[in-house]
């Protein structure tokens, strides 16, 4: 992380962000002036610019932080919807990638919702946590506005049937 924080200082990179990008001009400028000297006192600057570039690498490297967990995210995403099972209405069992449009499954309480659908019977309780940063699980309900769910995520205290809306084809959901 540190070293994608130093990375981050190259100017072309920090053009795309326009805050950071001031201060980093900034603190470069107040740099060249404390190397240079002028009638402001010498430690007053330097002061200054340490605390300027201290503001840059700390932006950066949080900046990094946050890709960082973003991506590791998503693939534990993708990897959970790969490795889940799907229980159909039927009985029947199939891996979450093999679900088509059209497909009953039984979501369980603590069971992962292997793919995006629709709650179509039953009233489900979701941990949608990861994409919305909302804390609480949300209600999902058949019949109602409400209804799509997300798979990769947790179905909480109750049972629900959901119909896939992916069909195997595609790498996302369709409406």
């Amino acid at each position: 992380m540190t070293a994608a924080a130093f990375r981050k200082l190259d100017p072309r990179r920090m053009a795309r962000n326009p805050v950071m990008f001031v201060v980093e001009i900034g603190a470069a400028i107040t740099t060249v002036v404390w190397i240079v000297g002028s009638e402001d006192p010498g430690w007053f600057t330097l002061t200054v610019a340490v605390w300027l570039w201290l503001t840059v690498l700390f932006g950066n490297y949080a900046e990094a932080l946050a890709e960082g967990r973003g991506k590791a995210q998503a693939a534990s995403l993708r990897a959970m919807r790969k490795d889940t099972v799907a229980r159909l209405r039927d009985g029947g069992e199939k891996r979450a990638g093999e679900l088509t449009r059209g497909d009953v499954v039984v979501v369980e309480a603590g069971e992962v919702i292997p793919g995006d659908g629709t709650v179509i019977e039953g009233i489900a309780s979701v941990d949608e946590s990861a994409i919305t940063g909302e804390s609480a699980p949300v209600i999902r309900e058949s019949g109602g506005d409400r209804s799509a769910v997300t798979g990769g995520r947790v179905c909480s205290p109750t049972t629900s049937w959901s119909r896939s809306r992916r069909s195997p084809d595609s790498r996302s959901s369709t409406a």
